[in-house]
């Protein structure tokens, strides 16, 4: 007999749930992005960091959350390193934007809080190419909406 466990039901609810998370699949999983690829990323993230007068830090992560890079930069406080890391990690074990789990506890889907390595704080993005998820990136230094700027910038600098 098969046994889900909480982290796996919870999940398919998830994909399942309410139409705030109704949205195409996530991508199927490729290749790790590489150490050039993740200092591209992180470029540009800085870039737009910089246009903005924020100081963050950007962390970029394999599919499975391993850490592949990250950038702090000077006068970000301390704390902003965890939370991009796990941004960024639950951005690629999802395969979903960190503010979908935001979306879906404003809407108070509170079992989001039971799965491990879920974060709710917008500024995590996964990481595509080619169609396949490569890695996820964490941006953290301003507001939400400020770091998913800066986040979709890092992964444009890929094109």
């Amino acid at each position: 007999m098969r046994h889900l466990s909480l982290v796996t039901i919870a999940a398919a609810a998830l994909m399942l749930g309410t139409a705030v998370h109704a949205q195409q699949p996530p991508p199927p999983i490729g290749a790790p992005i590489t150490l050039e690829q993740a200092k591209k990323v992180a470029a540009a993230a800085e870039v737009e960091a910089k246009k903005h007068n924020l100081n963050s830090v950007v962390v970029i992560v394999e599919p499975n959350g391993a850490l592949v890079y990250l950038e702090k930069m000077d006068g970000t406080q301390y704390g902003s390193i965890n939370v991009a890391m796990d941004k960024a990690t639950s951005a690629a074990l999802y395969r979903r934007p960190t503010a979908a789990f935001d979306a879906g506890l404003k809407a108070g889907n509170i079992y989001l809080l039971t799965l491990r390595g879920m974060n709710a704080v917008p500024g995590g993005l996964p990481i595509v190419v080619g169609g396949k998820l490569v890695g996820g990136i964490g941006v953290s230094g301003g507001s939400g909406p400020e770091d998913v700027q800066v986040a979709q910038a890092g992964i444009a600098g890929l094109k």
